[in-house]
Formats: C-alpha cells, structure tokens, sequence
C-alpha cells in the first residue's frame, strides 16, 4: 500500500479581476476510503486520477472512476468523491475561475450533467498539473501566466482525447468545419508566403478535395479566395499606410512579386496600386 501523502501551492498572484485565474494546483496519494463532501465549492475544481480507483457522487449520478479519469466538479455543485478501500486513489487537481472559465470548460464538454471523462492512462494531464504547481512553489512573477498557459492545454487535451463527440462536431457538419478551418488558415497566413499545397499538407486533405468542398461552400476557389483577401488587405495598407511603397505593400501581404501583385490588384480593383492610392488620397484631401 502506498504511503498516503499531500502537497498543494497557491497561486503567488492576487485574483483581481482577471478573465481566467488559476488558483491552486496539488496532488495526493490518498488513504484508503479517505472520502471529502458532501460539499459545494465556489470555483471549478478538475482532477485527474493517475492510478488507484474512487467513487465520485454529484447530485444526481454516482460514478466508478479509476486510472485515466477525471471529472470536474462545478461552482455550486453539491458532490462528494471517497477513494477505494483496497485500491485508493492518487490524484492530482487544479482549481480555476474568472469570467473566461465557464467558455472553457463548455467547450471541453466537461458540464454539469457529464462532469467524467475517461481519457488514456498516459494522457499528458498530470505534467501540466505538475508544472503549474511547481510554477506556484517557485513563487515567481511570471508564475501566474505560466498556469493560465497550462490551463489552456489541459482543456485542448480534453478536447483531443475526449471519447465523447464535441458539440463541435454535433453542432456543424465535417465539410463546413473544414471549410471554417481553411478559411481561419488563409486569414492568419495571408502576409506570408504560402501556397494552397502548404495549407493542404497542414490541414491534411488532399488539393483536389479541399477545392472541391471550399467552391462547393464559397462559390470561388481557394486560390481565388487567397487572392482576394490579399488584395483587400493590400487595399487596406494602400489607404493607411502612404509611407509603404508598392513593393512593400505586396511583400506584405504574402505577394514577392510586385508585378504580379499590380496586375491583380488592376484586374481585380480595376485600379492599379498606384491610382488607387492617389484616389483615395484625393478623397480624403476634399473631405
């Protein structure tokens, strides 16, 4: 039987009024039948068994846990959890707030109603708990970030792992989640260099299917899709940024060519670059 032991750290920080604050992070190799509640909390307390079995009992369901579990209990929530009389429990758990909280546990699937998952013994839950409490025990500054972060991957674990479909994948169908992400893709990486092969190969798909499915939703191609956004952005820096020559313009919109870029923005605007600029200029000196 294992030793029963205990260690928890608090966050060095002071909660104000921050949208997301981790407040304590700590682990146990618990005694056998060692029981806590019945009991509400006034904060969202994750734990996360890494070996041994328990029992967690929530208002309405009463759930057999072991290795690989986790379940979260939610502000206000009347629970109680005891830990095996021959196989107790090891847990670690964090607990969090703030206004940003909720969100995050919703899109982890983690509600009031399903507050257990199981997810693979190996899971990568326990490091980041780990982390976050050795970052409170350092009592460093940047501690409190630092545990927001590892807040962060703990629910994307959730949401990778989860055998449960996400309200994601219930709420939208495959191919426009698909198209959302290629869009989201091209949004962020517009300024750069990139090519639709590059976001192929990122997202996965094949090119011929990623077209297919994006005209399918948008009405025009990828490439054109890329393009547009390109030369609207182009359009946007033409008009705020005077001191930035064509060159600069096109390089930073992802365009290397300024020549290629100029032909576009004419057949797409109906200007070029540089009619476009001194239209707009003109414009805005009569206003």
């Amino acid at each position: 039987m294992m030793k029963p032991t205990y260690s928890v750290a608090s966050n060095p920080a002071q909660q104000g009024s921050g949208s997301l604050h981790v407040r304590f992070a700590g682990e146990s190799q618990t005694r056998p039948e060692h029981a806590l509640g019945p009991k509400i909390y006034d904060h969202y307390l994750l734990h996360i068994i890494e070996s041994g079995h328990g029992v967690f009992r929530t208002e309405t369901d009463r759930y057999q846990l072991g290795p690989g579990d986790c379940f979260l209990i939610h502000p206000g929530q009347i629970v109680s959890y005891v830990s095996d009389a021959s196989q107790p429990w090891r847990y670690r758990w964090v607990a969090f707030d703030g206004e940003q909280a909720g969100e995050g546990v919703s899109r982890s699937g983690l509600t009031p109603e399903k507050p257990v998952l199981h997810l693979m013994e190996n899971n990568p839950i326990p490091g980041y708990v780990s982390l976050i409490q050795s970052h409170f025990q350092s009592r460093e500054e940047s501690s409190h970030i630092a545990s927001i972060g590892y807040l962060h991957l703990i629910w994307a674990e959730i949401m990778n792992r989860s055998d449960r479909p996400s309200r994601l994948t219930l709420a939208e169908p495959q191919v426009q989640r698909t198209v959302k992400q290629m869009i989201n893709y091209m949004a962020s990486q517009y300024a750069h260099p990139v090519s639709i092969e590059q976001m192929c190969a990122s997202l996965g798909y094949n090119r011929a299917y990623l077209s297919r499915i994006f005209k399918q939703e948008t009405g025009m191609t990828p490439i054109t899709y890329l393009l547009k956004l390109r030369i609207d952005q182009s359009k946007r820096l033409l008009r705020e940024r005077p001191d930035l020559s064509i060159e600069q313009v096109s390089a930073s919109v992802g365009l290397t060519d300024p020549l290629y870029f100029s032909r576009q923005f004419k057949r797409l605007v109906g200007r070029s670059p540089t009619r476009y600029r001194k239209d707009i200029l003109s414009s805005s000196a009569l206003t």
